[in-house]
């Protein structure tokens, strides 16, 4: 009999410290009139000096394992999306399996930028449907605040901390994540990156001067790329998915710009208030734009009905969609 893989868990975890759009704009030549008309953000959480992926993503998955019910040993595996991981080896996933007592956990990273989540959440979903394993924990966890230039308002403005996790188990009920919808376009890849630091470009004396160890974008290329692949995406999932878009209660878009999600809103030719939005209250990092409102729509009432969602993330190379039905 088909298993559908259903989310029966899910967590969050953000760092105490919170940096306004005014402290923003005595750093560098902005106001917080012009981020806010320009990105819909009032402020976001910034990593201390005790915070960590690990450590966050650590405390979501805690809360994620909490709310399923379930014990760290029931875990067949770990999958932690990230683009600032403790170290390049041991993986990230690796220290939380260990932290967390899941020893029969298998525990990898996966690194897709924005979309990393999606792709996470599709590869975790594909082996549970496959048969291969039974409960997966998926975490995004990031403190791009470590790799952000201070001093260049396009970026800096847009990127914080946090972690957001779900637990998928298999279930023979219909619901879940229903189907998934992963591209790709490496011709963008210089429009999002951090030049340096791989094995292209080792760390030397004149990549650390010139700042290529941080985050650079081009903002209006980015903008541009994900309000043209995001409507198209949405629709083919969603009807994949033998859905249609009027039986989509929620729709939880990538948080990185509202001007992005208004014109997604435009495309699909829905209304402002169907798509679920946390901009305003805290710029969430990268994959985190997606389960960190995910986990603020359900842990309100975990005993309510869950709405039929859809999710979609895009990057200057990447994006992916995927519906999640009622039923988890």
């Amino acid at each position: 009999m088909k298993s559908y893989a259903h989310i029966i868990g899910w967590g969050m975890a953000v760092p105490k410290r919170v940096l306004t759009n005014r402290e923003i704009s005595r750093m560098v030549d902005t106001t917080e009139d012009w981020i806010v008309s320009r990105t819909g953000i009032h402020e976001r959480r910034i990593a201390g000096p005790q915070d960590t992926t690990a450590s966050l993503g650590l405390a979501a998955a805690r809360q994620a394992i909490e709310v399923a019910d379930i014990s760290p040993g029931e875990i067949d595996l770990i999958i932690v999306a990230t683009s600032t991981p403790e170290h390049l080896f041991p993986a990230t996933a690796s220290i939380i399996q260990d932290a967390l007592g899941a020893r029969k956990a298998g525990a990898f990273d996966l690194l897709a930028a924005c979309t990393g989540f999606v792709y996470a959440l599709s590869l975790a979903s594909q082996a549970i449907i496959s048969g291969s394993m039974n409960t997966v924990l998926v975490i995004g966890s990031e403190t791009l605040s470590r790799i952000v230039n201070w001093e260049d308002r396009g970026t800096c403005i847009l990127f914080g901390d946090g972690a957001g996790a779900f637990v998928l188990r298999g279930s023979e009920q219909r619901g879940g994540v229903l189907s998934t919808l992963l591209r790709s376009d490496g011709s963008g890849a210089d429009l999002l990156s951090v030049p340096a630091g791989g094995s292209r470009k080792p760390a030397s004396i004149e990549t650390l001067r010139d700042n290529l160890h941080t985050i650079q974008m081009n903002g209006s290329e980015v903008f541009r790329f994900a309000t043209t692949v995001m409507v198209d995406a949405c629709r083919q999932v969603v009807a994949d998915a033998g859905l249609r878009m009027s039986e989509i209660d929620r729709i939880v878009p990538h948080q990185a710009n509202e001007r992005i999600v208004a014109a997604a809103a435009r495309g699909l030719k829905l209304p402002a208030d169907r798509f679920v939005l946390n901009l305003s209250v805290t710029a969430t990092p990268l994959r985190l734009r997606f389960q960190l409102p995910c986990a603020r729509l359900w842990l309100p009432e975990p005993s309510s009905p869950t709405p039929t969602l859809c999710s979609w993330h895009s990057a200057a190379g990447s994006h992916g969609a995927q519906p999640l039905c009622a039923g988890m």
